[in-house]
């Protein structure tokens, strides 16, 4: 499973083992060590494994990321991992490419092409600004139908373990399209605090990416909340697994239940 340590692959990772099946974790301080950038860790990573969970890291639209899933996938194949899940992206036209490439490699391959993690606000990106009560992006008043990671894991697993879910691309998405300023307000809900969303300027962001050491390129994906690529539903969880996605109000009041966002 490479990403296995991340928001998904953790689940999935979790899901697995509760069913009793062997897992592998694919990281950098994993044994053996698996490293995107060093082809070398690849194939010790895959000995013995018979099929795999893809994510990459950052994000399939970043240069380069196409050419190493479709090396990646090759030597999976080669190594006897028949089948293999990739974790896209919906709109991400890069991302795509990366789809095409996983294919060709000759293996039984389900896509799932997700929006953008529920998670985001606590597991990750968004989580600081969340607690400092301000979520500043340049996003406007664009929408997008934010996902849960669970509900993702769960279409991850089923593509894993059951033969139905080959060649199938599965687009997910939650069960509707919210703005930033309504993920603000639902999490002022749930946490009992007020959370305000602030929009700045794409060049502003870049500026805050700099000062964190993050890549300038995360500004870039928010071009496909902005142009409304992705501003409408997709019914993939339903497809995958017969059953209505989480609401993003759900998961608010089941995050701020743990305490994660207690200051």
């Amino acid at each position: 499973m490479i990403g296995g340590t991340g928001k998904t692959g953790r689940r999935v990772a979790e899901k697995l083992t509760a069913q009793g099946r062997e897992v592998r974790i694919g990281s950098r301080s994993a044994e053996p060590a698996f490293d995107w950038h060093d082809p070398k860790t690849w194939e010790p990573a895959l000995a013995g494994v018979d099929r795999v969970y893809v994510t990459y890291y950052p994000d399939l639209a970043f240069p380069g990321a196409a050419e190493q899933v479709g090396e990646f996938s090759k030597v999976a194949v080669a190594a006897g991992a028949r089948r293999l899940v990739l974790l896209s992206g919906r709109g991400e036209e890069a991302a795509e490419v990366s789809e095409d490439n996983l294919k060709a490699s000759g293996a039984d391959w389900t896509i799932v092409r997700s929006s953008w993690f529920n998670q985001n606000f606590s597991e990750s990106f968004f989580l600081e600004p969340v607690l400092a009560g301000e979520i500043a992006l340049p996003t406007g008043d664009a929408v997008e139908a934010f996902v849960d990671a669970d509900d993702i894991a769960d279409v991850v697993v089923a593509a894993l373990t059951d033969d139905k879910h080959i060649g199938k691309t599965y687009a997910l998405s939650g069960p509707r399209l919210l703005s930033y300023s309504d993920v603000a307000a639902e999490l002022t809900k749930a946490t009992g605090r007020e959370i305000q969303y602030i929009s700045v300027t794409n060049e502003e962001y870049r500026a805050v990416l700099r000062e964190n050491n993050l890549p300038e390129e995360f500004a870039d994906l928010f071009t496909m909340i902005l142009d409304g690529r992705n501003a409408h539903l997709v019914h993939g969880v339903e497809e995958a697994l017969g059953r209505k996605p989480k609401d993003f109000a759900d998961f608010a009041r089941e995050a701020a239940a743990t305490g994660v966002w207690n200051v």
